[in-house]
């Protein structure tokens, strides 16, 4: 995949509840000079409810708040950082179609141990950590999805997002040389980074 310019392609933070999206979403949005979407805060009153009192969420329930947050993504002006659960695959295309222009993700992959032990240190969030068997049990991982980064390991949220801008532009230098036949190979290196 080319991103013909990384200031006009929107940038998803994604994974489940507790893996530092919202953090690493703000830090780009700080990096990048653009507007940060919380995801957590588009969600209507019956579904913030719902998780608050541990009950996990349908496909029915996610709907609206998918489509609400692809078309912010989808906005011309400006182009936007958000952070979104996108945990299913038909979640991420969902918000491809709302948003009607190309979106890359960032999925940041942390264990189970390392999501109950930071939402254990945020006892005001809605999400209750009764959920977090739910949450992974609905995840699907992208493997062949070419607009998704994946990043795991350690690694402080600033280092993260670092690693992600980099990974983008060699991954996006590379593609466009291969297109023009250079014979100059440009090696990405591999990521491994995740939050403290």
């Amino acid at each position: 995949m080319i991103i013909a310019s990384m200031q006009e392609t929107p940038i998803v933070v994604m994974g489940v509840s507790g893996c530092g999206k919202s953090t690493v979403a703000r830090i780009l949005s700080d990096r990048m000079g653009r507007p940060f979407i919380e995801g957590d805060d588009l969600h209507p009153p019956a579904n913030v409810a719902k998780m608050s009192a541990g009950i996990a969420l349908t496909d029915e329930d996610r709907a609206s708040w998918l489509a609400q947050t692809g078309e912010l993504l989808g906005a011309p002006h400006p182009t936007s950082v958000a952070s979104c659960s996108a945990l299913r695959s038909k979640y991420r295309q969902r918000l491809r179609e709302a948003a009607a222009r190309p979106l890359i993700f960032l999925y940041l992959q942390v264990p189970r141990s390392e999501v109950v032990e930071r939402m254990s240190s945020r006892p005001d969030h809605f999400m209750p950590i009764s959920l977090v068997d739910s949450q992974f049990a609905a995840l699907e991982e992208p493997c062949d999805e070419p607009d998704v980064v994946t990043i795991t390991g350690p690694g402080t949220a600033s280092e993260l997002a670092d690693r992600f801008l980099y990974h983008v532009f060699t991954m996006n230098r590379a593609a466009i040389d291969r297109q023009a036949g250079s014979a100059k190979a440009i090696t990405t290196p591999i990521i491994s980074s995740s939050l403290d």
